[in-house]
């Protein structure tokens, strides 16, 4: 049974500025692993903004942004390429609250733009 859906749009252009004027940024939005994956990606941009709409995504379906961290949603990819969510602390104790089992993502992104979907059931 679906619980909840969260989906979110990102212009990469728009990612990238705020990446160049503020590339702390980064390491506030993102944890180390998220980081070192988006690093290794020819499209650095891409994979960032598309990690950052998943976890808009996920704070949409989990209804709300108090006392969540952004490093408390993480987002990978699993040994056979699929997006996975880790949550933590706040994050974790929302969709406990919410019953949520899990989170499945749908990741994608083109030249322009970078598409998530989250859906909790």
């Amino acid at each position: 049974m679906t619980r909840a859906v969260g989906i979110d749009l990102v212009e990469i252009a728009r990612f990238a500025r705020v990446r160049q004027r503020r590339p702390r940024v980064i390491e506030r939005v993102f944890t180390p692993a998220e980081i070192e994956y988006c690093l290794a990606r020819q499209n650095q941009n891409a994979s960032f903004a598309v990690r950052f709409a998943a976890k808009e995504a996920v704070i949409k379906l989990l209804g709300s942004t108090e006392g969540i961290a952004w490093s408390d949603i993480e987002i990978l990819m699993n040994a056979t390429g699929q997006p996975e969510v880790r949550l933590r602390r706040e994050a974790e104790r929302r969709a406990e609250d919410l019953k949520i089992r899990s989170i499945v993502l749908s990741l994608s992104h083109s030249r322009y733009y970078a598409v998530a979907v989250a859906v909790a059931d």
